[in-house]
């Protein structure tokens, strides 16, 4: 099963509900009143539109994840990449550095995330 798109508001909905989970629909109401400016109804309409969508679950008023924070990521990332760079992670990451500055433990850190996924492939 592909994870369900989610969409810029209903992210900053979910970074709250990963944070705070499971939670009462009305601690959450409160939360993103106060982080998001957002009115109760608004809050509701959401839950109720990514639990159609199986992203959250709300049994008794208690909302909690159905997707992970990673998996949002991980499909956000592909479909971008797919869509900007047509799958290529090489030109993704030309283009990343041309406008980017990387530290020297950035540098290492993705020289051992290739060497660990090299390993991993042997």
């Amino acid at each position: 099963m592909s994870t369900p798109k989610i969409f810029e508001s209903e992210y900053r909905f979910c970074l709250i509900l990963w944070e705070h989970e499971p939670i009462k629909s009305s601690d959450l109401v409160t939360l993103c009143r106060e982080k998001l400016g957002w009115k109760p109804t608004t809050t509701y309409t959401v839950i109720k539109r990514l639990s159609e969508r199986k992203v959250l679950k709300n049994e008794n008023t208690i909302v909690s994840s159905l997707v992970s924070k990673e998996e949002v990521q991980q499909s956000e990332l592909s479909e971008m990449l797919d869509k900007t760079f047509e799958g290529s992670l090489p030109a993704f990451l030309a283009a990343f550095t041309k406008t980017q500055k990387l530290s020297e433990k950035e540098i290492d850190a993705v020289r051992e995330m290739i060497d660990s996924y090299r390993k991993r492939e042997e």
